[in-house]
């Protein structure tokens, strides 16, 4: 939950100093709790995350154990570039990488924000110091990856396209095809829990951002760059971000739109959107070959 470039530390979190005592960290926990309880009219998610900042430093031991963690880059890799895959079940015909465009810009701007090489920019202590567009960067192009992970587990069924290139100087970040439909899918980490409100994504770290906006019209780009039709488009945030695991936004230029918890998102593509056609036979291989000659990647 707090492994993302973005996230804020179980202190910040609950609203604490790190230097707080034990028995204020106590006091502070438990009124943290009813703010934000939903019985009292708080958030779910964010009352999941209270809980989860406890259960991180909660005891002096837990507390001592996160905070030599947070000091020290020594075996952790969690922000690195995945290495290759050892699993030999079928998967989905693939195509592109997923967040090597991204990697490459976060790289290219620590260098010049550092004003020198960077011999590590995925240890903690670097990625944590640099500015937060930085953060940002990198912890979209995890996001991309762990998307990316996520529907490699469907199956031969299904054919992925990764960091699909769209005008101007953009990328749709995924493409999924299979027999539940065509799928415009962008992958992202706000930093936090995030809200809905007029069929778009908000919450405090979005600024002047407009996810669903900017999805709907990447998608439009590609349907009419290989004259098909997508069925749906989708926005993929970590679990912890959502209170549901699938929240339906309705249909935004005749499009159906949600938001879905990484870990749902299988389940989704296999089962479909409710009201999106079922793709198959001919069809199928005709979207796949106009798909193919048509989509160039970022």
């Amino acid at each position: 939950m707090f492994d993302s470039p973005l996230s804020a530390s179980p202190y910040e979190v609950l609203g604490v100093d790190p230097a707080v005592g034990d028995d204020e960290l106590r006091r502070v926990y438990r009124l943290r709790l009813r703010e934000t309880h939903p019985d009292t009219g708080g958030d779910a998610a964010v009352f999941i995350r209270v809980q989860h900042a406890w259960e991180l430093i909660g005891t002096p031991e837990q507390r001592a154990a996160f905070d030599r963690s947070r000091g020290s880059d020594t075996d952790w890799d969690g922000w690195r570039a995945p290495t290759v895959r050892t699993d030999t079940r079928p998967r989905p015909k693939t195509y592109g990488e997923p967040g090597v465009r991204r990697r490459a810009r976060y790289v290219e701007l620590l260098r010049e924000w550092a004003g020198h090489e960077v011999d590590d920019p995925y240890a903690p202590s670097v990625v944590r110091a640099a500015p937060r567009e930085l953060r940002r960067l990198l912890a979209n192009a995890l996001a991309e990856e762990g998307t990316a992970d996520a529907a490699a587990s469907l199956g031969m069924g299904f054919t992925l396209w990764h960091g699909v290139a769209v005008e101007p100087e953009g990328q749709l970040d995924h493409v999924i095809l299979g027999p539940s439909g065509l799928y415009g899918v962008t992958s992202a980490d706000f930093g936090g829990v995030v809200g809905f409100r007029g069929g778009e994504i908000t919450g405090p770290s979005l600024g002047h951002q407009a996810p669903v906006t900017t999805l709907l019209a990447q998608v439009r780009t590609v349907a009419r760059a290989g004259k098909v039709r997508f069925s749906a488009a989708l926005v993929v945030l970590p679990d912890d971000d959502l209170a549901m695991a699938i929240t339906p936004l309705g249909r935004i230029r005749d499009l159906p739109v949600a938001v879905v918890r990484r870990s749902a998102l299988p389940g989704l593509l296999r089962s479909g959107l409710p009201g999106t056609r079922v793709i198959g036979g001919n069809e199928l291989f005709d979207l796949r070959t106009r798909l193919r000659q048509s989509i160039r990647f970022a």
